[in-house]
């Protein structure tokens, strides 16, 4: 499989390293407007092939993207410290706008996998000019959001991050909803194994390891200026779910019809993902404040589309 990747700052760079590790393409082609840094990441990640799997990593241009069945689009601007991801929407808009009017006459039947922040927007975004399908144009979503709830609650019960089975919904970003309600341990729902292992889970508890998902990356930004390992791996795994059909059930943003009763939003709910993109989307129970939350992460985010519309 091909994968081009638009943008090769520490996000698309990281995501192309852990691609080439996991043997995620046979091919990965970097496109950067500074040709230099694309060309010194790909001889970088090219040097260390021969300690993973046989693949191919190259720089290129969006000529050299053609084939491809996945490209991803993490161009745009960063992340200041302080700074929401929802703030940076204006200055990334005009940047995606040109993106994919280069793109699609090269790549008119890929899926399109988007990173840059805000997310969810940016995934609106891509849909609205590229005029593609819903289904085949996935932003990163909560998969990492997910992945960061698991990791604290699997800390938290002395268990494997894998052996948790809980999502993140909604936004990418400051309304995102962590669920408990429906979320388990192995088989058992997680107050029950709580409870059968002294691990105590108190309502305290749940609150700080959700603020500590929802605030990780600004942690992570005020240490280090951006975060970009994490999501590189997000990424990888949501490729190999696509070049595999593997129909594996992620946390991943696409335009949804209608969430809580908010129409045509782009959030995360748990999707299938396979060879076709999306083929279908997950409802998990959740209780009332659950549904609530939810409600308002579409409508923070709905309330924004306007910018998305007007670029």
């Amino acid at each position: 499989m091909k994968i081009g990747i638009v943008g090769t700052g520490m996000v698309g760079s990281s995501a192309a390293f852990a691609m080439a590790l996991r043997g995620t393409a046979s091919e990965i082609v970097l496109v950067d407007r500074n040709a230099d840094l694309a060309s010194a990441h790909a001889q970088d990640i090219s040097h260390a092939v021969p300690f993973a799997r046989a693949v191919t990593v190259r720089a290129g241009d969006y000529a050299d993207l053609a084939g491809a069945r996945i490209v991803v689009l993490a161009a745009g601007v960063g992340q200041k410290p302080g700074e929401t991801r929802l703030a940076l929407l204006g200055r990334n808009a005009a940047v995606f706008r040109q993106v994919v009017e280069q793109l699609m006459p090269v790549v008119p039947d890929a899926l399109f996998l988007i990173a840059s922040n805000p997310v969810d927007l940016m995934t609106y975004a891509v849909r609205r000019f590229s005029g593609l399908p819903a289904s085949r144009v996935i932003g990163s979503g909560t998969i990492l959001d997910t992945a960061r709830f698991r990791v604290l609650v699997g800390e938290h019960l002395g268990i494997a991050p894998r052996s948790v089975h809980a999502y993140v919904l909604g936004e990418h970003g400051d309304s995102e909803v962590a669920v408990w309600s429906s979320a388990m341990a192995g088989n058992v729902p997680l107050e029950a194994f709580a409870a059968q292992t002294g691990r105590t889970l108190t309502a305290d508890k749940r609150a700080e390891i959700s603020d500590a998902v929802r605030n990780a990356a600004y942690t992570i930004i005020s240490g280090k200026g951006s975060t970009y390992y994490g999501i590189g791996a997000g990424l990888a795994r949501i490729a190999e779910a696509i070049g595999a059909d593997e129909r594996a059930v992620l946390s991943v943003s696409t335009v949804t019809a209608d969430v809580e009763g908010i129409e045509d939003v782009p959030l995360s709910l748990p999707r299938i993902v396979g060879a076709e993109g999306v083929t279908a989307e997950l409802r998990p129970d959740l209780d009332a404040d659950e549904r609530a939350a939810l409600r308002k992460s579409a409508e923070t985010i709905a309330a924004l589309k306007p910018a998305i519309d007007e670029a």
